[in-house]
């Protein structure tokens, strides 16, 4: 690796630079984010880095153009100019291409770190503008699960808002209360709820579900979680299957079609009997597998609730309507987008942190070190100096046009 990259990163040197970062309002509809917020600001300044931040940028999530001027940092009007003068531009989604008169990856100079959650398998059509453009983007979404990463990891941060926030859309749709009250016109009993899916989303959907009162029952295509399950209160429901349905890393991966028969049935099963339910399943962190289908939603009692969570990477189930609610059967679906978006003060602060922490881990000198060797690099990097080196959306990228 050269001693200084395009953007003036120390490339394992540590040289001090004076990196500027760069924190653009988000500009996709809904979303209530922002990339920085106050507290973080404060610890980068700290590690040597200036601030910028443009005009407004935390204004959904109420962090005032004040309160990040306090922590230190300028605010910016000028979007374009303060990204194209930026070494590190810090997002919560992938940039403007060339949306509503923005053009955020052409106004980054050629080397710039870009570090947020691109979700490239979701974004493909980001990726290749990036390498074009000679970007070092880094995915938060992409870390390892592992403990020395977990600081880092956006997607565990946001899914455990998914969680929560679904549990609670789920309380507000259905018709009963979820905890048992005895009163003196008689005993009401607790709502039944069944989550399908134990990684973050499901295990906080589990755990928000309890502290409701509900009586929760769960499952998941990986056994090693049933500990977990029972541990948050619930009842651990599953098949055996013929093959094992993990990927590492807490992640999922597809099932045989023997394996998907036996899980269908038990879905139907569970589905039948339940108030709530709350999916959360994601293949590899992604792509959300169909598990309830438009048969087992007849099944269901009217006025029960499902909430679907998988709605960001397509829905879990059948009838979803992605983004809105719909009543079939007098079932009510919900599939919230963005959950995290709706609670953004929380989201921003974690979001924030994930973020710094990451650019803290490979501070060395007041300067980011690029070092491609480390696991957690490694893993996150999509593009730099005009390659795609993330293998799974370098693969999917294959064949297609951009």
């Amino acid at each position: 690796m050269s001693a200084r990259s395009a953007a003036g990163v120390a490339d394992g040197g540590g040289e001090e630079t004076g990196l500027r970062i760069a924190v653009p309002k988000e500009t996709r509809p809904g979303e209530r984010r922002v990339a920085l917020a106050p507290d973080s600001c404060k610890k980068l300044l700290q590690a040597g880095y200036a601030v910028s931040i443009e005009g407004g940028a935390g204004d959904a999530a109420f962090f005032t153009d004040a309160a990040f001027r306090e922590a230190g940092a300028a605010v910016d009007t000028d979007a374009a100019g303060m990204i194209g003068s930026a070494d590190v531009v810090l997002k919560v989604n992938p940039p403007a291409i060339d949306g509503a008169g923005r053009a955020e990856t052409a106004w980054m100079r050629p080397g710039t770190i870009l570090l947020g959650s691109l979700m490239p398998l979701r974004n493909p059509a980001v990726v290749r503008p990036l390498a074009a453009r000679r970007i070092t983007a880094f995915s938060t979404d992409a870390v390892p699960r592992s403990t020395r990463a977990q600081s880092m990891d956006t997607l565990s941060s946001m899914a455990s808002i998914t969680g929560y926030k679904g549990v609670l859309l789920a309380a507000t749709e259905l018709g009963k209360y979820f905890p048992m009250f005895m009163t003196a016109a008689g005993t009401v009993f607790p709502a039944r709820v069944f989550v399908i899916g134990a990684a973050l989303a499901g295990l906080q959907a589990i755990a928000t579900s309890r502290r409701l009162g509900a009586n929760v029952f769960a499952t998941d295509v990986r056994p090693e979680v049933k500990e977990q399950i029972e541990s948050l209160g619930a009842k651990y429901v599953g098949v055996e299957l013929k093959e094992s349905a993990s990927a590492g890393g807490g992640y999922a991966r597809e099932l045989t079609e023997a394996d998907r028969i036996r899980q269908r049935e038990l879905l139907a099963e569970q589905c039948a009997m339940a108030d709530v339910v709350i999916t959360t399943a994601l293949i590899g962190g992604v792509t959300a597998p169909r598990l309830i289908t438009a048969a087992m939603v007849q099944r269901m009692r009217p006025g029960s609730v499902i909430v679907d969570l998988g709605a960001d990477g397509g829905g879990n189930c059948e009838v979803s309507r992605l983004g809105d609610s719909v009543l079939v059967n007098g079932v009510r679906i919900v599939a919230p987008l963005n959950l995290p978006a709706t609670m953004p003060t929380h989201a921003s602060l974690l979001f924030a942190r994930n973020l710094t922490a990451f650019i803290q881990t490979f501070t060395k000198d007041r300067s980011f070190v690029l070092d491609l060797s480390d696991d957690i690099q490694k893993a996150s990097i999509i593009t730099r100096d005009g390659e795609i080196l993330h293998a799974r959306t370098k693969e999917a990228l294959q064949g297609v046009r951009g």
